[in-house]
């Protein structure tokens, strides 16, 4: 079974650093709006963020595999929190908007490679959230 570590430390006040298995190690706080720092990865930012890059490289590999010939992948994420009465609060759904440029494909095989990613994104598997995907897709000709 494959696992990936990380380790919290509390660095005062509102700060903390992040130290990854695979050597990454960042600052990280609370949002700004929540008594932290600006400018800083928070963890709701990681949350959003791990979501988009796992269905970024589930598509490039989907890409390949359904032969489309990728010329750019861009994509925005936004993550809807809800927040309930006993003053918890969950992402409610989390939309993802990638603008996709091919070249010589069809928008199907695009849309097919698109679902494939969300199917084998071990990160949108793993969370409750709703995820939507919203692409935008430009077919160059060959």
């Amino acid at each position: 079974m494959t696992s990936y570590k990380s380790r919290a430390v509390w660095k005062g006040e509102h700060w903390g650093h992040l130290y990854c298995s695979n050597g990454t190690d960042m600052p990280f706080s609370a949002p700004a709006a929540l008594h932290g720092h600006p400018n800083v990865m928070t963890p709701e930012d990681a949350f959003v963020g791990a979501l988009n890059m796992c269905v970024q490289m589930m598509f490039l590999w989907a890409a390949e595999r359904f032969k489309v010939n990728l010329v750019s992948y861009e994509c925005e994420a936004e993550g809807f929190v809800r927040e309930s009465i006993d003053q918890t609060s969950a992402f409610e759904r989390v939309i993802l908007r990638p603008r996709i440029v091919v070249r010589g494909s069809d928008a199907r095989r695009v849309e097919q490679a698109l679902k494939s990613a969300q199917k084998y994104s071990l990160v949108a598997q793993s969370i409750r959230s709703e995820v939507r995907v919203e692409p935008e897709i430009a077919i160059q000709k060959g």
